[in-house]
């Protein structure tokens, strides 16, 4: 999954600057028009003045930080920094921009997608920053972390690793390693688990695998979180994925797993069992690959680091507590956007929001303030 999708030379991710949206192969928040960076744009623009500690214009010397990470091109982030100069005046002028990327290809898009707003941008690159205080926003990015997946067997847990072997039947020019797939056949097999950490991750969070089940462990999103909210000194992180408590992802309801393939919008789903060569292996780099988040997981990894946790919640509720002073008319206009940022059993109820701070408390936000429920 790491070389499929990040590799330099031959990842998915890698090779183009953007790859969701109609003409790509799944759709995003941000996909929908700016009308999600401008909803965002109200929560952080209280949260800057929270951690200002006044609501005139603080002094640009002083500012905050604004770290998007898994930034892509930058699109939610001239979203939000285009609402924040026309509605938002403070916030715009106290913000110091950070996009965090590992495409260069996106990387290189960003000042272009910012366009006017560039002179906002104080860093673009990799990896987060090594300390910064103000908002970290992640916007479906620890749904694409390489993660381990694991099955349960009478004789205890097992890991699905990649075999190579020769004279593949599937002819493609592209390759993750540097030799091409068209003379190679990519299978997945059993084995003994790589870490006892998968165990040990199942074992913490109280939660049993029946024989024949599936799951995934990501350890690279817990890992993560910690370090970010190391680098954290003061403020708030907003992480918006689709995903589920623990008791839910590993549940009968999951017991296939989720990991899976999107292309052209179409997930391949869950494979059998006994296939041996699942979506997920095919034409590795031309597609992406994905799994559900585990937010119980990601929240004690966030408290173990000193943040507290202020809310989880569906996308619906977060963002119907950010419009309710908009009024009828521009809801109106609106309307169609809305609709397909917070319907039920699409974006809205999908994407899940779980709101992180440390050193201000439990403040009541605007983004809590409709319900705080997850689905």
């Amino acid at each position: 999954m790491d070389l499929a999708l990040y590799d330099p030379e031959y990842g998915y991710y890698a090779r183009a600057d953007r790859r969701s949206g109609r003409a790509g192969d799944f759709f995003t928040s941000v996909d929908v028009g700016p009308l999600f960076g401008e909803l965002v744009a109200v929560q952080l623009a209280e949260m800057f003045e929270l951690l200002s500690g006044e609501s005139r214009i603080p002094n640009p010397e002083s500012g905050l930080d604004l770290v998007e990470a898994g930034a892509g091109n930058g699109r939610l982030s001239a979203d939000i920094l285009r609402a924040a100069r026309q509605h938002h005046p403070a916030f715009y002028d106290a913000v110091r921009l950070h996009l965090v990327e590992a495409s260069a290809a996106a990387r290189a898009a960003q000042v272009d997608t910012l366009g006017d707003l560039r002179d906002r941008l104080e860093s673009s690159g990799p990896g987060l920053p090594p300390s910064f205080e103000g908002v970290l926003v992640a916007n479906e990015l620890l749904d694409a972390m390489p993660t381990h997946q694991v099955v349960m067997r009478e004789g205890g847990l097992r890991e699905i690793y990649v075999a190579v072997s020769p004279q593949s039947q599937v002819r493609s020019h592209q390759s993750v390693t540097g030799l091409t797939t068209g003379d190679l056949r990519l299978t997945a097999v059993e084995g003994p688990p790589s870490t006892p950490a998968l165990q040990d991750y199942l074992d913490r969070l109280g939660q049993t695998l029946d024989v024949g089940w599936r799951a995934e462990i990501n350890l690279a999103a817990a890992a993560w979180v910690r370090d970010a909210a190391r680098r954290l000194r003061r403020g708030f992180m907003i992480l918006i994925d689709y995903g589920h408590e623990a008791r839910e992802l590993y549940s009968p309801t999951h017991s296939a797993g989720t990991l899976t393939s999107f292309t052209a919008h179409r997930s391949a789903g869950a494979e059998s069992p006994r296939d041996d060569t699942p979506p997920w292996l095919q034409q590795p780099g031309e597609q992406d690959i994905t799994s559900h988040v585990d937010f119980t997981t990601v929240r004690v990894a966030a408290e173990a680091e000193g943040l507290n946790t202020i809310a989880f919640l569906d996308q619906t509720y977060f963002l119907m507590g950010l419009i309710d002073s908009w009024s009828a008319e521009v809801l109106a206009e609106r309307s169609r956007a809305l609709k397909t940022l917070i319907a039920p059993g699409g974006l809205g109820s999908t994407e899940k929001v779980l709101i992180l701070g440390k050193g201000v408390g439990r403040p009541p936000l605007k983004g809590c303030s409709f319900k705080v429920r997850a689905t």
